[in-house]
């Protein structure tokens, strides 16, 4: 079941799970996202394909706002593989949102945690991770021989009952 809509700058967002389409779009956009970084290797379709209850896009009338793209572990483990949001929509807590969809998603498919990774030196990352409650811990040869990563863990469910406080904007 998709989230309900949120609001980003006047604009109105549904979130909800993404398609083949959405994927393509996401793909042709992806320096909207992501900046210089080439991240197109971690986007893998068949994810989008296998797990569609927590793969989602935030949608609005100009396009794909921000994503998530994640799955349930055999441990139940909610591990969110990516998330983005577009570069108009960034500060907006659009972010927050869509972790919380993915959340809640994960935990109706029998998720109990949340796990993410991101390089050591994704500050930016690692203070949103912070910000909405998980552990980090740094993980040396995670991704290889000397390829640390900054692991996240936290339980769920994610409390979103607060609004999130101007410093918890992504």
């Amino acid at each position: 079941m998709p989230a309900a809509p949120a609001m980003i700058v006047g604009v109105s967002v549904r979130i909800e799970p993404a398609a083949v389409a959405d994927f393509h779009q996401v793909l042709a956009d992806h320096s909207r996202y992501w900046g210089e970084r080439d991240l197109r290797s971690l986007h893998l379709l068949a994810m989008v394909q296998e797990f569609s209850a927590t793969c989602l896009v935030a949608r609005a009338d100009d396009g794909i706002s921000g994503y998530v793209f994640g799955f349930v572990t055999p441990d139940s483990t909610g591990y969110v593989h990516l998330i983005a949001t577009r570069d108009d929509a960034r500060g907006t807590g659009l972010g927050h949102r869509l972790y919380a969809a993915f959340a809640d998603a994960a935990e109706r498919v029998g998720a109990q945690r949340l796990k993410a990774i991101t390089s050591v030196e994704n500050t930016g990352s690692i203070a949103f991770h912070r910000r909405l409650g998980f552990e980090v811990k740094v993980a040396d040869d995670y991704n290889g021989p000397g390829r640390a990563m900054a692991v996240f863990h936290r339980n769920l469910p994610l409390d979103v009952t607060r609004p999130p406080t101007p410093e918890a904007l992504d």
